[in-house]
This record gives structure tokens, sequence and C-alpha cells, in this order.
């Protein structure tokens, strides 16, 4: 199975590395489509992740011949962390998408800070960007006020990273939740941008929406659910036990009918309910609330909770086996740096050679 990797003279060609994880390359003229996307290092993904964009992922790399997934630490410097807890979330991070299927025989998984290209490239773009622009991103007005509105420079440009993470790789698709279309949009015109002063370059990328519609938060269903919410009994992680998943879903505010309806403009809380039930068994809106017939919103909590449950049952336990060998996890992502380098380090030289460095 082959892949895409930038010419000598920047453009895009097809590689074949040795047994698809040797260092060697074959080229052609043939263009391919390639996949980019990143995750944080936030420890053990919860269940909107996996269903918004994990779950995306394992079956993107079966799909496309050239995928790269990074765990994006750099990132994650945006918001204050422990050096300790962050070392430890990237393993955790790793040892989880690994434990939900994602398989470095079909892609490259990496971590961002070990291919220094993404903060060079960054640089770069970041001075054919308005600062006007970036203050308009809402993610920006949300963050800079959970910072006692004292945002610093790393939470103002890290979409203009978000950017060079794209098209360091010259990515044509990246999978996007709804909360990050705004920022791929600004990758799309910073890629135009550069084309029209340098010269065309990159591929303007495109959109990849997840199905899944966003999960919400189990305690307020008209927020998503994540990882930083305070109430403990908001968000389920997959590598939750069961009694743990039991007790969030037991808790889930609904509402005082007790009949299962898909509504969510009315009854979010339910509604959001029957969107879990259908992405964690693959069925449809309309067969779930079949199935649901007769159940009142109490034992359909407990339904959903056993969905979850079987579900994440196999991935918890390989999750714990993964945590358990430090050193693979370290290495599965240093493997993946070295390709991944393969990849940026042609196109950067030439993205260097436009701009005037050589």
């Amino acid at each position: 199975m082959c892949g895409v990797a930038a010419g000598a003279a920047g453009g895009a060609g097809r590689w074949c590395p040795k047994g698809r994880v040797g260092p060697g390359w074959c080229w052609s003229n043939v263009v391919v489509d390639r996949i980019f996307s990143g995750i944080q290092p936030t420890g053990t993904p919860h269940l909107g992740n996996y269903l918004g964009a994990i779950q995306n992922w394992v079956n993107l790399q079966e799909e496309y011949s050239s995928v790269l997934y990074s765990i994006m630490d750099m990132h994650s410097l945006t918001m204050p962390k422990e050096p300790a807890v962050l070392r430890q979330n990237i393993l955790d991070t790793t040892a989880a998408v690994l434990a939900c299927g994602i398989d470095p025989k079909k892609c490259f998984l990496f971590r961002q800070s070990l291919v220094p290209e993404h903060a060079e490239l960054a640089w770069i773009l970041g001075c054919l960007t308005n600062v006007s622009r970036l203050l308009r991103l809402p993610q920006w007005k949300m963050k800079r006020a959970s910072q006692n509105n004292e945002g610093t420079v790393g939470l103002l440009t890290y979409p203009v990273l978000q950017a060079a993470d794209i098209l360091l790789y010259k990515s044509t698709h990246v999978p996007v939740g709804e909360d990050q279309v705004l920022h791929l949009e600004l990758a799309q015109d910073i890629a135009q941008h550069f084309n029209k002063k340098y010269g065309e370059f990159f591929p303007v990328p495109k959109a990849i929406l997840s199905t899944t519609k966003k999960i919400k938060s189990l305690r307020d269903p008209t927020v998503k659910m994540s990882k930083s919410d305070p109430q403990k009994l908001a968000t389920v992680n997959i590598a939750d036990s069961p009694d743990e998943i039991v007790l969030k879903f037991r808790k889930a505010v609904t509402d005082f009918t007790s009949e299962v309806t898909y509504d969510p403009a009315t009854r979010p809380g339910v509604s959001n309910l029957v969107s879990i039930h259908a992405a964690v068994t693959g069925l449809s809106i309309q067969e779930v609330l079949h199935q649901s017939t007769g159940l009142d919103t109490a034992h359909y909590k407990m339904m959903v909770a056993e969905s979850v449950i079987q579900k994440f049952a196999p991935i918890r336990n390989e999750i714990k086996k993964l945590q358990e060998d430090k050193f693979h996890l370290i290495k599965v992502l240093e493997d993946g740096a070295e390709k991944a380098k393969e990849v940026a380090a042609p196109i950067y030289q030439e993205i260097r050679r436009l701009v005037g460095f050589q």
C-alpha cells in the first residue's frame, strides 16, 4: 500500500516505504489525497473525543493511503500544564488511540514537537496572518476569558500553528469537528495567501466533517462534553469502569417526560442519550427509538449505559495493557516522527527557498 510524500521540487508524489515501516521511499508523479489530524494530550479521551474524532480516524486509515495523526503536545501548552502531567498525558493519549484501533502500520502516529518544522513553518505563516483575524476567532475569546482575560501569545496564535500542522505535509483533507471549522478556514486562507505571494504550492485543504452529532455534557446538554468540565459526572471517559459509566448515565439530566423521543431543540438531554446510543451501536436514530419503545427514560439511561460499557470494554482492557509498556509507546511516537520528518523535510526546504531563506 502506498501513500504520499512531497517530490524533490515540492510537488506531491507517491511513496512506498519498505514494508510500510522502513526508511526507503520510491517516487512517481501520482497525486494522492493526504489526511492530517491531531489530538491534544489530555490523558485518556472521553466519549465525545472517541465518537467525534478517533472512531473516524480508524475508518480513514483504512480508506486513504496517506494518513498522519499527531499528538499535539505543542498545542497543549496554550493552557497551563505541569511538565510531569503533560508527559503522562502524552503516553495515556497514545495508549488510548492505539487501543481504539489506530495502527502505526497504516498511518503515521507521532508527537508534534518531535518534528521542529511545525514551529518553523508556523513563524512563516504567522507573518502572513492578520492579528485582527485571530482576535475574531471564538475560541480565543472563550479561552481568554477562562484565563482572566490575560490570554497568552500562544493562545492567540495557535490557529496559525494548526495551519502549519496541516500545510507542512501538503495535506488535502482534514477531519474536523464543528468547533474547528473556522480554524480550518483560516488554514485555507493562509494557503491561498501563500500561493498568491509565492506561487502555487499548497493544496487548499478540505474538511471531512464527522457524521456523529456533537456529544453533549450529561449534566448540561446545552454544552459539549469536555474533560475540563468541573462536574465529574458530566463526562464519560473511555477508560471508566462499568460502575462509573452506570453512575454517570443514571445521573444524566433529562426532563419530566418519560417517553424516549429525539428532539434536540426541546428535549436536549434525552436527545443526547439517543445520539450516544446510535453512535456506539452503529444504529440509526430511528432504529434506536424503535428499540426503546415502551421504556421510560430511567430504564433507557441504563440501556445506553450498557451499550457504552460493551463498546469500551475491550478498549479499556487494551489501554491498561499498553500503559504498562511506556517504552513501547515512546518508540511508536519516535518512529512515527522519523517518518513524518521524511515527508516534511523536502516540503519545508522548498518553502525555505520560496520565501528567500536559501
